[in-house]
């Protein structure tokens, strides 16, 4: 079988015949049908989807005499069997006057061809004048195109084809009745290949064809002629290694196997997947081009499943691998692509450069996420936070709260009713009034449980009662006096003695932190520092508070903004620090919005430095170095650059 054999024998022959151009189709038939004739049509798209190939057809529609030689006979569907459709078939009607105007883009062309537009047609009911690319006439054949075309005889007919009608004058455009013509989808191209070969009795593999249709760039007459040259390459059939090789493409399997490497954090098979690749010599920029690719149908596909571009063939593969990415794991990924693709020409060797792109989505990942979650698709109708299934695997929470003294804090009116009965149990909490304190601080804890600037911070709060405050009251009064201030300025010298005995005594505190008993959120907010994590654990530990505890396991409720964090490796984490602090705990995780009437730790600390950030700012206010400086110079205190000394992290 020879080269354009098959681009010949199927070029349509009627309107039914043509590929992919229903809505062009449906015009035109329905305007010879009806006898609506105009005397200028104008085909555009880009190459190979059938402009010229309609433009003959509707030269046969209006020629064809099967119907009879009057203006009658005019058909939308042309028998192909009389002496008018032949000729046309075989090119060789006198009244089709096909013109390339890229070859013949004179006036003195134009004009030649226009002299005879006044002269009956000699074989065919109308004259037709098929002019391809007639983006390509200059100026001066326009305006002598422009005459005709504006008192065209009755027996004359303009069928224009271009593939860029902005090139077109408006005055042009505006005497045409203008049809675009689609392009073709690989998986239309797919689908008619599948049907040529079929019914030529040609062997093919169906991923060869995706690989033709890709290729084809939209053209189907482009797709024939490939389709043409594959069977010759390979020998009667068409299959995949034959047409990989023919067209020199990458083989779009080996960028799959790079996208499941990334998913499955395996570097190993990440770099393999490379120097199978190498084998073949290809473009290392276009590897990373495809990957790049393939990154944004996984995004599309975990949004609008139903929205993946189908052009490898390989739509079930891309829904199926975008289940195992997080999404912002494919953000990430897709932009370090991105910028790896514009750095590689900055680079010695180009398969180094797609390594080292490659191992960056790696090393950038997100840590703490042993494990690529798996994705419910589409994530828009992802289950919310108790609802999700993999909560419930570790959560029975509605349960555990159910039994717990106070299942609903939202409702109460006084902070931290929930741990104050509880906190009462201890000895040290019995020895103590308990006057309204606020949530962050419980005064039935010890002294040497927290660092000694946070015991600075809390003994002189107007909020803690007064008989513990007595003399180191009068202290903080005395450099700076301002009644409004909620919280008292910090001491200067009394404290001293305390804040040098606190180091000895600071090795038994891991001991003595471990509360006894239950933990409710007053004791968590006590042992959360000495619990020593850090990290991505310590921010996700950091924002919780205490759903219930059974001295078995501790639910923690979980602000949902820190939802992302949540990983096994950071329970684990959580557990074992616990177990080290002598309280035994399996963790899970409940995720629904935080109590305004208790306080996180993270939200503890917050509180705490600005508390002492404002003390800061306002002893140097009052500092009679400062404001001498301040008389002299006209100096200003910029608040925000001071940084008090032992500030939380």
């Amino acid at each position: 079988m020879s080269y354009q054999v098959l681009a010949r024998k199927w070029r349509p022959r009627t309107f039914h015949e043509l590929v992919g151009q229903a809505h062009v189709q449906r015009a035109l038939v329905n305007a010879l049908d009806q006898g609506r004739l105009h005397h200028a049509y104008l085909f555009t798209g880009t190459r190979g989807v059938g402009k010229t190939t309609l433009a003959r057809i509707l030269a046969k529609c209006l020629n064809c005499t099967a119907n009879g030689r009057g203006d009658e006979g005019i058909t939308s569907t042309p028998c192909g069997q009389c002496d008018s459709c032949q000729a046309i078939d075989e090119g060789r009607f006198v009244d089709l006057i096909e013109v390339d105007a890229a070859s013949r883009t004179k006036v003195e062309d134009t004009r030649e061809l226009l002299d005879n537009v006044q002269y009956a047609p000699t074989q065919g009911r109308y004259k037709v004048y098929l002019i391809d690319e007639v983006h390509m006439l200059s100026t001066s054949s326009f305006n002598a195109l422009l005459k005709t075309l504006e008192e065209p005889p009755p027996h004359v007919k303009f069928l224009l084809a271009t593939t860029d009608p902005q090139k077109l004058p408006p005055t042009v455009l505006s005497r045409c009745l203008q049809f675009t013509l689609k392009h073709m989808p690989p998986e239309r191209v797919v689908e008619h290949l599948t049907y040529v070969l079929g019914e030529e009795g040609v062997a093919f593999d169906e991923s060869a064809l995706w690989l033709l249709g890709k290729a084809a760039e939209g053209s189907m007459r482009d797709a024939m002629s490939l389709t043409d040259q594959a069977i010759a390459f390979g020998q009667g059939a068409v299959r995949h290694a034959d047409v990989a090789a023919m067209l020199g493409t990458l083989d779009h399997r080996h960028i799959l196997g790079l996208a499941e490497a990334l998913a499955d954090v395996d570097v190993q098979r990440l770099l393999a997947e490379v120097a199978e690749l190498a084998e073949q010599g290809p473009d290392f920029a276009a590897v990373l081009d495809e990957l790049s690719s393939i990154l944004h149908r996984l995004a599309v596909a975990q949004m609008v499943p139903d929205a993946v571009d189908n052009s490898h063939g390989d739509r079930d593969v891309i829904l199926q691998l975008a289940s195992r990415f997080t999404a912002e794991d494919i953000q990430l990924y897709y932009q370090i692509g991105i910028q790896g693709r514009g750095d590689m020409v900055h680079a010695p060797d180009l398969r180094s450069a797609l390594e080292m792109t490659l191992l960056r989505m790696l090393a950038f990942r997100p840590q703490g996420v042993p494990k690529p979650p798996r994705t419910p698709l589409p994530l828009r109708r992802e289950p919310t936070g108790e609802a999700a299934s993999e909560t419930n695997a570790h959560v029975l929470a509605p349960a555990t709260v159910a039994s717990a003294p106070a299942p609903t804090p939202e409702t109460k009116t006084t902070p931290d009713v929930q741990s104050i009965p509880e906190a009462q149990s201890t000895p040290e909490a019995q020895s103590e009034p308990q006057p309204e304190p606020p949530p962050a601080a419980e005064e039935g804890a010890p002294l040497q449980e927290l660092p000694p600037w946070i015991v600075e911070n809390e003994t002189p709060s107007s909020e803690v009662g007064a008989p513990d405050q007595g003399p180191e009251s009068a202290a903080m009064v005395e450099p700076a006096p301002v009644a409004e201030s909620t919280t008292a300025p910090e001491p200067v010298s009394s404290p001293a003695p305390e804040l040098t005995a606190d180091p000895a005594p600071a090795q038994e505190e891991p001991a003595s932190v471990a509360p006894a008993g239950m933990l409710d959120n007053a004791k968590w907010l006590q042992c959360f520092d000495a619990l020593g994590l850090g990290g991505l654990t310590r921010n996700l530990a950091g924002n919780c508070l205490v759903e219930s505890d059974d001295g078995t396991l501790l639910t923690l409720r979980l602000d949902p903004s820190q939802e992302a964090m949540r990983a096994e490796v950071h329970q684990t984490r959580i557990e074992r620090a616990l177990k080290e602090q002598g309280m035994p705990r399996r963790i899970a995780f409940y995720v629904a919005e935080l109590s305004n009437s208790l306080e996180t730790p993270r939200q503890r600390e917050e509180r705490l430095n600005q508390e002492r950030h404002a003390q800061a700012v306002d002893l140097l206010n009052h500092d009679p170095h400062v404001q001498k400086l301040q008389q002299a110079f006209g100096a200003k205190l910029i608040e925000s650059s001071v940084k008090p000394a032992g500030e939380m992290r």
